[in-house]
């Protein structure tokens, strides 16, 4: 491709919504995962009695046994979000700003 058409990319419109959706939602996505995961480390280093008490009485299952397991079930559900707006809203956009790119060369 040559630096005319990266040009034409540049200046879509359609190329600074995409830049600007996909980054936004990168943004948000990074910033709940830090959150929960360094929230975690927190509550480990700050008050680990909280993470050893069991989910009921009885049970052989802990406050942070479950807390992780959760975590681990609801960081998979964040990447399977971003992998299908990725494959839908995200590569429809891309599509469409190669498209017009190369017709601006013809």
């Amino acid at each position: 491709m040559s630096s005319a058409m990266y040009e034409r990319m540049r200046a879509n419109p359609k190329f600074q919504e995409l830049v600007t959706r996909r980054g936004r939602f990168a943004w948000v996505l990074s910033i709940i995962v830090l959150t929960m995961f360094y929230g975690f480390v927190m509550v480990v280093a700050f008050s680990p009695a909280t993470l050893g008490q069991p989910i009921a009485e009885g049970s052989k299952v802990t406050v942070g046994v479950a807390v992780e397991l959760f975590m681990f079930i609801f960081f998979w559900v964040l990447t399977a979000l971003y992998v299908r707006r990725a494959n839908t809203e995200f590569d429809v956009l891309t599509q469409e700003v190669v498209k017009e790119a190369w017709k601006g060369q013809k």
